[in-house]
């Protein structure tokens, strides 16, 4: 038996339990991560902004992949922290939870709560500086992995206030330390759109990008809506404020199917929404439902409409700010627990309720859309109910005829293979394991879902195929509990034809079990499009460059290339070692980044306006070398 004793037992001591387990207070050592470092900083300073100290903020890439964040807020303390013989600055940069949110006097609002987020920065740094500038001074202390390098300095005579941070993240904790300037450039002007008045100044690469929007959200929803049409002409804005909370909110309809809701709190994005969210939507519903039965606008067959009629098409930002304790969920503050859904839904319902009497022929205009909407969701369910009684007529436990199962019904351990047509499905059937790997063919280009109704959608047999696989269901039918599959792996042939069918199926879950994409359950396979035989060595090949390389570093070597012509004609030992196999193959997650951009993205390149497409192959032409065509 091992031995186990005292002396194996280690103790983390000061910013150590940072560095060994950084996923802990940074969610991932990846590209997220590394920019959460940056978003911790900048939040700072945006916090200084929420309380009317700062009105202005710079954001510099550098290029040795630092960053630099400047503000002219009140400046970081920099005298003696109690009796520790050290400065404030260093106990806030070298301490876990410290910092001057935990009360009540220096920051009524604030999104930094926890007190980690500057020594959590600074113990993932190669180096840090810090400057202050405050008390007619500038003062500053170097840092590296989350030490102390130098003393604090004082500097040069200063006559204005704020803060500067500069830090280049750590090569030993992130695999790569370049920043995105696509990404810091998109937060940069949320937070400017946000606090209205603020200007966020961002440089890179000898650009200079100024972000500044004087009517704050309501700018925002006129970038989110671009040239799509509305139902209003300028969105509904509500502003309301009392001791512990201001609510800001504003909104308006598109005759679009999606449903856009951003929701922030103290200007942090609350990806997975939370109370303030939950106010929204029920106050928003609870007005509308007034309003239309007050009217009695509601036509024969419908008794009531949803929440999810009322949504459809509505593009809306709810940003709360809070004073006191705020409770988010998780250090990435990904969803707000704090209890307000009352105060929210109470002042959403009011003020809506108001507006769409006081504007009664808007109010006709936006009832009747909602009507529309819960007519089409009737429509779909009884077009779904009939769909489902003929699949459970054909097809056994409502199974596609050509599914290959699995044996193995642990969800975790199965895995759902869809690939196009007959002969890719067969040589699939013939690489795969058949214990934990299933087999779905589709016939070709499946239906595109963007420019299709819900009846034809559900009408058509790939869709139908897709959604008994998964076991779900979709819509308000869906249950997460009953997918199938722990992984829904794409695997369509390397050339252009399956890049679409790959984008179709995107759409498709995308838009309609869009759960599996947000719980990390759609992957998309990587099939070579070479094989290089040289002697006794084989390699395989995803793309020209690859084999280039591969060729090059044979070094003359006598060698044979092939190129697969599709996953049909594919031997199922190739395609077994290079796709199939969980011990050699390559799989690409598909995550949800922006749920902004993405819904923008697939709505202007798979929707039924050709212009954004146009635009798109204007502006990339030049930058392809290899046409297919």
């Amino acid at each position: 038996m091992t031995k186990y004793r005292s002396e194996d037992i280690q103790v983390l001591e000061g910013l150590e339990p940072v560095r060994k387990r950084p996923g802990m207070y940074i969610g991932s050592t990846s590209s997220t991560g590394l920019h959460h470092l940056l978003w911790e900083i900048l939040d700072n300073s945006v916090d200084e902004a929420l309380n009317g100290h700062c009105d202005t903020i710079e954001v510099t890439l550098e290029k040795d992949h630092s960053v630099t964040i400047k503000d002219n807020g009140r400046g970081i303390p920099v005298d003696e922290y109690r009796k520790t013989k050290k400065s404030a600055m260093e106990i806030l940069f070298t301490t876990l939870h410290s910092g001057g949110k935990f009360g009540q006097g220096n920051y009524k609002v604030s999104g930094g709560l926890h007190g980690v987020g500057m020594a959590v920065v600074c113990a993932l740094s190669e180096n840090l500086v810090a400057t202050s500038r405050r008390d007619g001074f500038e003062w500053s202390q170097t840092y590296s992995r989350g030490k102390p390098t130098t003393k604090l300095q004082k500097g040069k005579a200063a006559r204005n206030y704020g803060t500067t941070v500069c830090f280049k993240a750590d090569g030993q904790i992130f695999p790569k330390t370049e920043f995105n300037p696509k990404l810091i450039l998109e937060r940069a002007e949320s937070k400017a759109f946000l606090n209205k008045g603020l200007k966020i100044i961002v440089y890179e690469n000898n650009n200079t990008h100024e972000f500044h929007y004087p009517d704050g959200i309501q700018d925002y929803i006129k970038k989110i809506v671009g040239q799509k049409t509305t139902l209003m002409e300028k969105p509904f804005y509500v502003e309301k404020e009392d001791k512990l909370l201001r609510l800001e909110t504003a909104f308006l309809w598109t005759p679009s199917t999606d449903t856009q809701i951003l929701s922030f709190a103290n200007s942090i994005r609350t990806i997975d929404g939370g109370t303030h969210e939950n106010g929204f939507r029920n106050g928003i519903t609870k007005a509308v439902r007034t309003y239309i039965d007050r009217r009695k606008l509601l036509p024969k067959g419908i008794t009531a409409v949803t929440g999810d009629d009322v949504r459809e098409g509505l593009v809306a930002i709810i940003n709360v700010y809070l004073q006191g304790e705020v409770e988010f969920q998780g250090q990435t503050k990904g969803r707000l627990n704090s209890e307000i859904t009352s105060q929210v839904e109470a002042v959403v319902n009011h003020t809506l309720e108001h507006y769409l009497n006081e504007n009664q022929s808007l109010g006709n205009t936006i009832a009747n859309r909602i009507i529309l909407s819960a007519q089409a969701r009737i429509a779909s369910r009884q077009a779904k109910e009939a769909v489902q009684r003929k699949t459970n007529i054909s097809h056994r436990l409502n199974l596609p005829g050509k599914l290959s199962d699995c044996a193995t019904t642990d969800k975790d351990q199965a895995e759902l293979f869809i690939c196009e047509g007959d002969s890719a499905g067969g040589s699939s059937k013939q690489a795969r394991d058949r214990k934990t790997q299933a087999i779905l063919p589709i016939r070709g280009k499946i239906l595109n879902v963007e420019t299709a109704t819900m009846t034809k959608i559900l009408a058509n047999t790939e869709i139908q195929n897709l959604i008994s696989a998964c076991g779900t269901g979709i819509g308000n039918k869906f249950d997460y509990n009953k997918l199938r599959y722990g992984k829904v792996i794409i695997m369509t042939d390397a050339d252009v034809d399956g890049a679409h069918i790959c984008t179709l199926l995107l759409t498709f879950f995308y838009r309609y079990l869009p759960e599996l994409i947000e719980k990390g359950h759609l992957f998309i396979a990587q099939p070579p499009l070479y094989r290089i035989d040289a002697g006794k060595k084989l390699f395989y090949a995803l793309t020209d460059e690859e084999k280039d390389e591969i060729i090059k570093g044979l070094n003359g070597t006598s060698h044979e290339i092939g190129r697969f012509k599709g996953l049909g004609e594919m031997p199922a030992s190739d395609l077994r070692e290079t796709t199939m196999s969980k011990k050699s193959r390559s799989l690409i997650r598909v995550g949800l980044r922006s749920a902004e951009q993405a819904s923008k993205t697939v709505s202007e390149l798979m929707g039924k306006n050709a212009e954004f497409r146009f635009k798109f192959i204007k502006e990339k032409a030049e930058f392809v070398k290899d046409l297919d065509v």
